[in-house]
Order: C-alpha cells, then sequence, then structure tokens
C-alpha cells in the first residue's frame, strides 16, 4: 500500500478506537439503569478481566507501530508534542506486554496514569492544529511546527486525534475491566457468602 492508503487505514483504526470507547460508556451507563443492563455489564467487565490486558497491550501496540510507520516509514517528521505522546505510548505498549504476558493487573494504575498524560498531551496537540495561532515558539520548534496538519482524514482525524484515540481506548479497557479475582469476590457477595480476611488483602 502507498502511504495515502495507510494514512487512511490509521484513520479507520482511529474511528473503530473511538466507536469502542463509546460502546463501554454506552454499556456502563446501561449498568446502572437497569437489571438487565446491569447484568449485560458485569458479563463484559468479567469478560474485560480474562482479556483487557491482552486488549489494552494491542491496542497500544498497534498505536506505537503505527507511529514508527509515520517517521519510519512515510518520513513524517515527529515535532516535540509527538514525541512527548510517543514516550508515554511506547512506555504503555511496552508495559501492558509485560503484564499481560503474566497477567499482573497490578500494572493498571501505571498504564492508566500514563495514557492520561498522553491523552492530555494529544488533545492540546489536536488543538493547535485546529487553532495554530496558539502555538508560540516556546511550543515547538521554528522548523518543525507542532500546529501543521501532517495527515488529516474524515474531516477530523490528524495524527494526535489517532493517538489520542488509542490512549483512551487502552484507558477504558482497563478502568472498565474486573480482573478475575475482583469477579470471584463480588459473586461471593451477591450470593451472601463472607470473604475472607486473607483474600481481602
Amino acid at each position: 500500500m502507498d502511504t495515502e492508503t495507510w494514512f487512511t487505514f490509521f484513520a479507520l483504526l482511529a474511528v473503530a478506537a473511538q466507536l469502542g470507547t463509546l460502546a463501554l460508556v454506552a454499556l456502563a451507563a446501561s449498568g446502572r439503569t437497569s437489571a438487565s443492563g446491569a447484568a449485560t455489564w458485569q458479563r463484559v467487565r468479567e469478560s474485560l478481566g480474562e482479556s483487557g490486558l491482552a486488549i489494552a497491550a494491542i491496542v497500544a501496540t498497534t498505536a506505537m507501530l503505527g507511529s514508527l510507520y509515520l517517521s519510519e516509514g512515510a518520513d513524517l517528521v515527529p515535532c516535540k508534542l509527538c514525541w512527548y505522546q510517543r514516550i508515554a505510548m511506547y512506555s504503555v505498549a511496552i508495559l501492558l506486554v509485560v503484564a499481560a504476558v503474566r497477567r499482573d493487573w497490578s500494572i493498571r494504575p501505571y498504564a492508566v496514569t500514563l495514557c492520561g498524560i498522553g491523552a492530555v498531551v494529544a488533545t492540546y496537540h489536536y488543538l493547535l492544529e485546529r487553532f495554530p495561532e496558539w502555538e508560540s515558539s516556546a511550543t515547538c520548534e521554528v522548523f518543525n511546527p507542532c500546529n501543521q496538519t501532517l495527515v488529516w482524514r474524515f474531516h477530523y482525524v490528524s495524527i494526535p486525534m489517532m493517538a489520542l484515540s488509542g490512549f483512551v481506548l487502552a484507558a477504558a479497557v482497563l478502568v472498565c475491566s474486573a480482573p478475575p479475582e475482583a469477579s470471584e469476590r463480588s459473586r461471593r457477595r451477591d450470593h451472601g457468602r463472607a470473604i475472607p480476611a486473607e483474600e481481602a488483602t
């Protein structure tokens, strides 16, 4: 595929990530409004508890590989804000891949924090693209400004929007997941069984 086709493909992935995030938000909202919605939401959370780390790792790794293609394959030079987003995304990808292999949910607060930082930077970068006059010399380099839009698809998807979509979806999957041990405790409470002190710690 040529670079323009790859750009469209990455934009489609960003849209898919946005739809996935909206679906999780809708399911969470329905879980608070009806008994059937609550049951469905619990099943979704338990399912994510089994595969959430892997899903989030795939999202972050895909975003990482996409950014590498943009710079190494399409020869787009990353600006300063792009590098900040890369630092966050690459760190999240590595952490989540290791955590997924080890099934280690203790990584969740750290990964969500990095996703949040990356999302803030990506949002600011996107706003600079939309409002170029906001950029100052202290924000980015004169010869590689952060307010230029190198990729633009579907009238709203640019590179920082792609990054933002990845950060938000990865964080949403991690936050919405119910790890297996948490799901087991929840089922025991529902059946009126007390949780031994050693299991609750």
